[in-house]
């Protein structure tokens, strides 16, 4: 039967990179028993890609007539390592591939291209006088539009790509006492001073082959029952140039790349070449016919990924003994900074996997069992604890927001205006309704007080108008008074017989200000509470007066001699009722609650808090961790 050569290319390699060529071709000659292969590039210049030539030269076994043969038949293989249409990939990026082949006594000729048929071929064969034992693949007439990379075709890229693919196949040619030869060299006439790249050449031989060690490894958990085990090195080297990770699966005596065993960035930086090659008979075959892909199932990855990490982790906390003070530096981080996933981070991945993956997988975890719960009927008695562990960790996650929050008005300073540390608080301009869930991330009403997290309505920098608008519910007179931050709450105000509410009235004042700015806040907070006393007790039931300023010794002074009582704080609090008459006309006095704070005060206390509250949730999740 005659295959559709174009369309088998498409069909078996749908999207081919330009390393396959030189895999693909590399493999034939290994499998040729080769021990010496030369990769030769030619391409007049970077900027004329349609100029790249490749010659791959080896003395394998040649293509015999029976070589010959397979070669001719698309699928014509002997065992499940091999796919029969690797040849294909040759085509994606070039139009003609000329092939010359001394073995014996013979020495034969042929074009492979998109039009390759047995039946017609320019097949050659003449006698090999000299009994050379040489075949050359030259890849001519390429149809690459562009190169993806400049580094794709140099000599160091192609040596590392190499050596991953085939370490396996040449381990055990080395293992088994032979020597394996791979040389690459680049010829580029018109070269790029940009690029840095010109005629150079480097090569693979045993000394790239490092000797190893091996562990077996119990793959029953996946029905493995083949032996298994891992092949692995970790050696120093000088030239940071050489660093080197590898973690693979061995499948058809090619490395199959598992990036995601170990991260880099838990190893030292430089000065280590590492390998590590998982191998199993179950593997064999469990690959596309592109090789791109394993076709392992899932399920069966996930499996092997994590016994093949458990072990990897426990290797390389013995081989490097500085891994291991590391990682329980990171753990020790990760709980502090995530004390909420405490217990979620799996103790033999971290320092192994990056870390951002180890965090992801902890909050996996996490919202797993959230779910879990929220989708829980009925709750019984361990479903009950785990409900309350749950909760304790969703609430130290907002703690944990809060603490950003408290670090970053830390940081404002007398060049702040007021309105930075306002719309921490609460942004301005702007108004919130009935403790929206959705807006708690939007504004800092707890650095106050967290009673003040629930409330009817949240104003920021509205006129007194508005705010008596929003109380009365009806309109009012023309006032432009603007306090800073008005929060109004109560039981159920459309309920109650009188729809009373309680008021919160604050006001700032920036870093830096003299005695009389930081005086005019009480002033303010004065002259809001006789304008809202007259909404006093129908639609006003209490209220309290925040001023919110720098303190020093010429303000204390000036609170003390206003009969103000000073409160416990991490700074300075200052308390006092004042007395106050609506009018003129009216002689009765009301007490009006004002606390004075300082801009430190608020900070310290809002911190402090915050810090008992995490530590007594985190302490409760050090006592359940070793139960999850």
């Amino acid at each position: 039967m005659r295959v559709n050569t174009k369309q088998a290319v498409k069909l078996f390699f749908n999207n081919p990179s330009l390393e396959q060529v030189f895999k693909e071709a590399i493999a034939n000659s290994l499998d040729a028993n080769a021990t010496k292969i030369s990769v030769n590039i030619f391409i007049e210049s970077f900027e004329r890609q349609e100029t790249l030539q490749i010659t791959i030269t080896d003395n394998g076994d040649g293509f015999t007539d029976e070589r010959y043969e397979k070669f001719c038949e698309l699928l014509s293989v002997e065992e499940d390592s091999h796919k029969g249409v690797g040849r294909l990939v040759y085509l994606s990026y070039f139009n003609k591939i000329e092939i010359s082949s001394y073995y014996n006594e013979c020495h034969r000729t042929f074009t492979f291209n998109d039009e390759f048929d047995k039946e017609k071929t320019d097949m050659h064969l003449s006698d090999n006088i000299d009994c050379r034992k040489e075949t050359t693949l030259t890849f001519k007439d390429c149809s690459l539009k562009r190169l993806s990379s400049i580094s794709v075709i140099t000599p160091d890229y192609l040596k590392q790509q190499i050596l991953h693919e085939f370490f396996p196949k040449l381990y055990s040619i080395k293992n088994n006492g032979g020597n394996t030869n791979i040389t690459f060299e680049i010829n580029i006439p018109k070269k790029n001073p940009k690029h840095n790249v010109g005629r150079y050449k480097t090569e693979i031989n045993n000394s790239d082959i490092p000797n190893m060690s091996k562990v077996s490894i119990n793959m029953d958990t996946i029905g493995m029952f083949e032996n298994s085990n891992i092949d692995y090195s970790i050696r120093k080297v000088d030239d940071a140039r050489e660093t080197f990770l590898m973690t693979a699966l061995c499948v058809d005596n090619r490395s199959q790349n598992i990036d995601d065993i170990i991260s880099k960035e838990n190893l030292p930086q430089y000065g280590y070449q590492i390998f590590f090659i998982l191998h199993s008979s179950f593997f064999n075959g469990k690959v596309d016919s592109s090789r791109q892909t394993l076709t392992l199932k899932e399920s069966d990855l996930k499996t092997i990924k994590g016994i093949f990490r458990e072990k990897v982790a426990e290797i390389v906390e013995k081989e490097i003994p500085s891994i291991k003070e590391r990682n329980k530096n990171t753990r020790n981080s990760l709980n502090k900074i995530y004390p909420h996933l405490l217990g979620y981070f799996n103790e033999n991945e971290v320092g192994i996997i990056s870390l951002s993956k180890s965090i992801e997988e902890a909050q996996k975890r996490f919202l797993r069992d959230q779910k879990e719960i929220l989708e829980t009927q009925n709750l019984d008695n361990d479903k009950y604890d785990k409900a309350l562990d749950i909760s304790s960790r969703t609430l130290a996650q907002y703690i944990l927001y809060r603490e950003k929050i408290i670090n970053k008005i830390e940081k404002i300073t007398n060049e702040n205006p007021e309105s930075d540390i306002h719309n921490i608080i609460l942004p301005q301009k702007n108004v919130y309704k009935d403790s929206d869930i959705n807006c708690i991330y939007n504004n800092n009403l707890w650095l106050l007080d967290n009673k003040y997290m629930t409330y009817t309505t949240a104003m920021s920098d509205k006129t007194m108008k508005q705010v008596i608008e929003e109380i009365t519910q009806s309109s009012s007179e023309k006032n432009n008074d603007r306090p800073d931050i008005v929060v109004m709450f109560s039981n159920n105000p459309n309920e109650s017989e009188d729809k009373s509410t309680d008021v919160v009235i604050i006001e700032l004042k920036k870093k830096g200000i003299a005695l009389a700015k930081a005086e005019e806040a009480i002033s303010q907070l004065k002259q809001r509470a006789i304008k809202l006393l007259q909404y006093y007790p129908n639609k006003i039931q209490r209220m309290w007066f925040y001023a919110i300023v720098e303190f020093n010794d010429d303000f204390k002074l000036s609170l003390i001699n206003e009969e103000y009582t000073p409160l416990f704080s991490k700074d300075s609090l200052y308390y006092k009722e004042n007395m106050l008459q609506i009018s003129l006309d009216n002689p009765q006095k009301y007490p009006i609650a004002t606390y004075v704070l300082s801009i430190d005060a608020f900070i310290k206390d809002a911190k402090a808090n915050n810090e008992v509250f995490l530590n007594i949730l985190k302490n409760g999740f050090n006592k359940d961790k070793k139960s999850l």
